[in-house]
């Protein structure tokens, strides 16, 4: 009975919360429509979890065919052990496999930055766009704490677009293999996705 009653005041104060948060949105003219049946209701009841692999072909600053460009420093970056406050963007290839030249699938977009004062330690906040395979249209979003000199790095799946719209989960990351100015990075990524919109096929 206590855990019936505990419930029942739980949700009493969700629908408080939700018809004050209604009842402000309106006073500032914004339109707050509450959503039954999430997630199924974008899903269809078909919200899945999986796992696939690819790789993000990285070129470094000095490669002729840079992806991967300097933006930003801090004030200590030029004598800090770990280049504290250095800022990158990148824009690098995403293919099947490790190899270059295999299938292109899209480009792997956004910031790093070294944000760890002892040891090289860099937050990401990176965007896989599918222009290619069965995630064509979509967009799926990585944060989270990359320490390179692990063997590998849990990221964070914190949402996308198209068939990863409230997608979750986490993003294994390990170095492939390193030439000169060039680093191949593999990518095995567990999360929700959404099958009504697009049952997956091979890549």
């Amino acid at each position: 009975m206590a855990k019936l009653f505990s419930i029942g005041v739980i949700l009493t104060i969700s629908c408080l919360l939700a018809s004050t948060l209604s009842v402000g949105a309106r006073k500032q003219g914004l339109i707050v429509e509450e959503v039954a049946g999430f997630p199924d209701s974008f899903c269809r009841g078909k919200e899945k979890f999986i796992n696939f692999r690819v790789f993000v072909q990285d070129l470094s600053v000095n490669h002729p065919n840079t992806t991967t460009y300097d933006v930003a420093q801090a004030s200590i970056t030029a004598t800090s052990k770990t280049g504290f406050g250095k800022v990158r963007v990148i824009d690098d290839l995403v293919t099947v496999g490790p190899d270059g030249n295999s299938k292109a699938l899209g480009r792997l977009q956004g910031l790093l930055t070294r944000a760890d004062l002892t040891t090289i330690g860099i937050a990401v906040n990176l965007n896989f766009y599918f222009s290619a395979g069965p995630f064509a249209g979509s967009t799926l979003s990585i944060l989270g704490r990359n320490e390179i000199a692990l063997a590998q790095r849990e990221l964070v799946v914190a949402g996308g677009t198209g068939v990863f719209r409230f997608a979750r989960g986490y993003a294994i990351q390990k170095t492939n293999s390193t030439i000169t100015n060039v680093s191949v990075l593999d990518y095995s990524i567990y999360t929700t996705y959404c099958a009504a919109i697009n049952e997956i096929d091979e890549m």
